[in-house]
This record gives C-alpha cells, sequence and structure tokens, in this order.
C-alpha cells in the first residue's frame, strides 16, 4: 500500500509537475545522526530509487557557532553506512551564502525585509502570543533605501553582534507565529568551517533550507511534521523572490521510540556531561552507536520500512526494532561458542592427551555459511549458571548426577565438584563421557533434555565482554523534560572480563567484524577497541526478549 507521499508524487510525474524526482537529505552538522534521522534517510533516498531521480546530501551549516568537521564527516559515513549513496550530489547551503544574500536584497527592494534594530530579546516579547497579536517594530517602516544602506553595512561588519538583524516584513497579527515578521538574518563575529570570516551575517534555517532547495532544483522537499508550521514560511520566501525552480514542502511524522532520547539537544547533554562515552557509545541510538553496537544496516532499514510514513505522530515500541535487529542477525550472524563467567569441566575418563576435533555447523540458518571444526579435549570450560548443585524441578542442565547433552560433541555426566576451601566457590566440574554418543547423539534413544555450549581449554581465547542493555528504564524519557536523566538505566553497562571465545570468533575479515551469536547468549561483534591480544566483543542483543520480564 502506497503512503501519501508517495501518492502525491505518482500524481505530479501522471500530471507532468516534475520529469524526475529531486529530494533532499539536509542534516545539520552540529551533533551525531541517531535512529530517527534514519527514517528520513531511507524515505529521501528511497524515493528516488523508486521512482527515478535523485536525492542530495546537503549540509545546512548556516550556524557556524556549533558546527564541527567532525559532524559533517560522521554524517556522510552514516549516510553511506546505511547503504544510500548521494553520488556527486553533496551540497552545502554555505556554497549558496552569496545567492542567498542577493535574494535577501531582493525582498529589501520590494518592501518585504527590514533591518530591525530590536534584541532578540525585544523581539520575542514583542511577537505576541496564540491569541493575542504581535506587536510592530519601531523599525518597521524605513525605507527601502535605508534598509539596503543598513544591510549591505551589516555584511561589511560595521556593527556589533546583536545590535541588528534582518526581519522578513509580512503580518505582525498572523494566527501562525512564524509569519510573525521573522528574522532572516543575524549578526554573528565566529568564523565558518568552510568559509573561514569571509562573512559575519548568517541566514536563518528557515530562510536558507527554502531557497537551498529552489537552488539545487529539488521538487519534494520532505520535512518531519514539526516543520509543518513553518511551511507557509517556506512557501512565502519563494513566492516572493524569484527562485530557479519551485519546490514545495510535505511533512511525515517523525520517529518517536518508547526508552529512546532522540533530541539531539539532549543527546549532546550527555555526551557533554560524560553519561556515556562519545557519540558512538553502543547504549546511544545513534547510528554511529548502533553500528558500533552490531546492529546491521539491513535492520535499520528493514525498521523504517515496517513502520511506514504516516502524517499523525505516534510512539514506536523498541521491540519492534530489536525484532528486526533478531531478524536480520538470525540469518546473517555466524554462530560460535563463548563462556562469559567460565568454570572448569574436567571428564575424568576421557584421555588426557588426546584432542579431537568436531565439525559443527556456522550457521543453521544458512547453509552457504559452511561448517567449521572445534577442538575438543579432557579439560573444557562451561557457564557457571550451567551447573547447580542444588537445582530446582525444572532445571535441565548441570547438576550432580544429570547428564547433559555437550553442544555437538558429547553426553556428560556429573559426578562431583571442587571447591575452594575458604569460600566454598565451585572450582571444577568433574564428569564421564559416553563414548558412544560423538556428534551428541543417543544410540541408546534415552532422552536428554539439557544441551549446553563449552570452549576447549587450551584453544579458549581469552576475551572481555561488553554487556549493553537499554540507556533508559523509563518508558518515555522524551517525556521527562529537563528531568530526563533521573530515568537513566544505572544497569545499562557492565564488563565481563574472563570470558573465553572459541578461535573462530577471533577470525577477522577485509570487510569489518562479523556478527556473531554466541550460542545460548545472544549477538555480539568485535569492539573497534579490540587487540589481537585482547579481543572484546559488545552484546548486540539477546537472542530474545527478556526486558519484560525485568522492567524496573
Amino acid at each position: 500500500m502506497k503512503n501519501f507521499i508517495e501518492k502525491i508524487i505518482e500524481e505530479d510525474l501522471t500530471a507532468g509537475r516534475c520529469s524526475e524526482v529531486i529530494t533532499r537529505f539536509p542534516p545539520e552538522p552540529n551533533g551525531y545522526l541517531h535512529i530517527g534521522h534514519a527514517k528520513s534517510i531511507c524515505l529521501n533516498f528511497g524515493l528516488p530509487r523508486r521512482y527515478g531521480g535523485r536525492c542530495h546530501l546537503r549540509f545546512d551549516d548556516t550556524n557556524p557557532e556549533k558546527e564541527e568537521e567532525e559532524f559533517i564527516e560522521a554524517i556522510k559515513r552514516d549516510v553511506a553506512w546505511l547503504g544510500f549513496d548521494w553520488g556527486s550530489h553533496l551540497y552545502f547551503a554555505s556554497d549558496y551564502f552569496e545567492r542567498m544574500y542577493a535574494f535577501a536584497e531582493e525582498l529589501i527592494e520590494k518592501g518585504l525585509a527590514f533591518v530591525c534594530d530590536q534584541t532578540l530579546e525585544e523581539i520575542r516579547r514583542d511577537r505576541g502570543t496564540l491569541t493575542e497579536p504581535g506587536k510592530e517594530s519601531p523599525y518597521r517602516n524605513r525605507s527601502v533605501e535605508e534598509n539596503l544602506d543598513l544591510f549591505r553595512r551589516m555584511r561589511k561588519g560595521e556593527f556589533p553582534e546583536g545590535s541588528r538583524v534582518l526581519r522578513a516584513k509580512i503580518d505582525m497579527a498572523s494566527p501562525n507565529l512564524n509569519m510573525r515578521d521573522p528574522v532572516l538574518y543575524r549578526i554573528r563575529r565566529a568564523a565558518h568551517p568552510r568559509t573561514g570570516t569571509t562573512w559575519c551575517i548568517y541566514p536563518m534555517y528557515d530562510f536558507a533550507h527554502c531557497l537551498g532547495d529552489a537552488i539545487e532544483g529539488v521538487t519534494h522537499s520532505i520535512c518531519t511534521l514539526e516543520f509543518e508550521d513553518h511551511r507557509p514560511l517556506y512557501d512565502w520566501v519563494l513566492d516572493n523572490v524569484t527562485p530557479p525552480s519551485r519546490p514545495y514542502q510535505y511533512e511525515f511524522a517523525r520517529l518517536n521510540m518508547t526508552y529512546t532520547v532522540l533530541s539531539k539537544r539532549k543527546l549532546a547533554r550527555l555526551v557533554r556531561e560524560g553519561h556515556v562515552n562519545g557519540w558512538d557509545d553502543p547504549r546511544m541510538p545513534t547510528l554511529a552507536g548502533l553500528r558500533r553496537r552490531g546492529v546491521p544496516p539491513e535492520a535499520i532499514r528493514r525498521f523504517c520500512d515496517r513502520i511506514g510514513v504516516a502524517k499523525t505522530n505516534s510512539v514506536v515500541e523498541i521491540e519492534l526494532f530489536e525484532h528486526c535487529i533478531r531478524e536480520v542477525l538470525n540469518k546473517t550472524a555466524r554462530r560460535v561458542m563463548a563462556v562469559l563467567d567460565p568454570v572448569k569441566l574436567t571428564i575424568e575418563n576421557y584421555p588426557e592427551d588426546r584432542i579431537e576435533e568436531f565439525e559443527v555447523e556456522n550457521n543453521p540458518e544458512d547453509a552457504a555459511a559452511g561448517t567449521r571444526k572445534v577442538a575438543f579435549s579432557r579439560n573444557l570450560f562451561i557457564e557457571r549458571e550451567d551447573f547447580l548443585e542444588d537445582p530446582p524441578k525444572k532445571f535441565f542442565r548441570l547438576a550432580v548426577g544429570r547428564e547433559v547433552r555437550l553442544k555437538g560433541a558429547y553426553l556428560v555426566t556429573c559426578t562431583g565438584v571442587k571447591k575452594d576451601p575458604e569460600t566454598g566457590e565451585v572450582k571444577e566440574v568433574l564428569c564421564r563421557y559416553d563414548p558412544a554418543s560423538r556428534g551428541g547423539n543417543t544410540p541408546d534413544g534415552r532422552r536428554v533434555k539439557g544441551t549446553i555450549h563449552w570452549v576447549e581449554e587450551k584453544t579458549a581465547v581469552p576475551a572481555e565482554i561488553r554487556v549493553y542493555e537499554r540507556l533508559f528504564r523509563i518508558e518515555n524519557p522524551e517525556g521527562a523534560g529537563e528531568e530526563f536523566l533521573e530515568g537513566m538505566n544505572e544497569n545499562s553497562f557492565s564488563r565481563k572480563c574472563s570470558a573465553l571465545v572459541e578461535p573462530a570468533a577471533v577470525q577477522r575479515t577485509s570487510s569489518g567484524p562479523m556478527p556473531l551469536q554466541f550460542l545460548r547468549m545472544g549477538y555480539f561483534i568485535e569492539d573497534i577497541d579490540s587487540k589481537p591480544n585482547h579481543p572484546i566483543f559488545n552484546k548486540t542483543i539477546g537472542l530474545r526478549d527478556t526486558w519484560a520480564k525485568v522492567k524496573r
């Protein structure tokens, strides 16, 4: 079923209002992209792919005080990682500063813009409210000649920052506050990352955005719903200058997700105040953080496709996103064995000098993934939680006198344990194996309910495991306002520094780290901090949703 934007595009193509679809993704380079931006990226790049045309990547770099080259490069990297290519169509609003200035002079010459000496505080005060009209600036009726002179002197740098602005002359009684003589240009004594100190006046976003669209020939300017009230100003600017083309703006509902903050200002605060370890912290909803956590781009695209495009804001449950992650990883992640909290297991009747190999499948969901060989010997390690001295009734793993299947190897029966004499902690689990059960078979047909994973002692690779959970424990941290930090999950990050993994887990490829499923433990990926002598794995997500059971 087509969404409302697709229907608009098809109508425009049929009616001949455009011959090709040109969209743009226009991030401001003042932070990293997050999962909410992914919805816009998939839509803006996906529509031209579907209907023919192109999507531009344009940085709206009109605020030199907040923009950094780091953010520009991160955004380019994230868009490409998601699977989209802007080709030669990489643009910056700063590319058009001279042309935008000329459009501003055109508005002045038409009597539709004026230089105002009020401070921003005074402008806000006189703007009015939703029920009361605003108050006209005392400088509103300056002559065209005076306004042109002042505006040109503003450009030359003759006036201090904050002393003057250029405002549109529209309607101070408009029911839309954005139309009450909005500011178009302000003085900023700040060097721009791309233009240096060439300019000391910079256009406001609402003025620059529509003109950038027109200059580039954008046909469908697709924005999130918070820009709906800005559309009349978008249209007013383009209707009152002589643009090279006439784009139109359409709004769709932004992505809101439970247990997640998507306000760039709040994300920046998390980074600035050290609540997370940077923009790419795997707990962050940034694309860089999700990539580092091991979320595949296909899962993000699938998620964006499933939530669809609508006109009404809503909140998507994070469980749907997590389902899409598991859905993709289940088919693509290579299976390996890893023991996160190891305890030694000794098979007493297995020959001490013997090492054999078992062939196990890499991914039962992908026949092309093939198999690998894993070493097996008398001395292994298993998960500590897979053994209990006094197990409950429905515990089907290892206990004294109980038999389990070692994944892909043999059946073993626990005969006893060795403990630390001072602490009483179990240090070693003792077992005997059934030689006739090679490959985990039960030739006599006996039932064995439990299967546990393991790693062989001599070939096991010591590793660090970083376990990440949701950053917030409350369902709507975005709605908590400035108190959102009080809803942070204090258990969102933990380390397991004594883990052991089989050698296949640290086999690297030229294309980067492989997504892995640690059998029975969840999905993981090798972290960028990983070293050959100290591999580090991030937990991407568990095998199933257990959050509902532990909400607190």
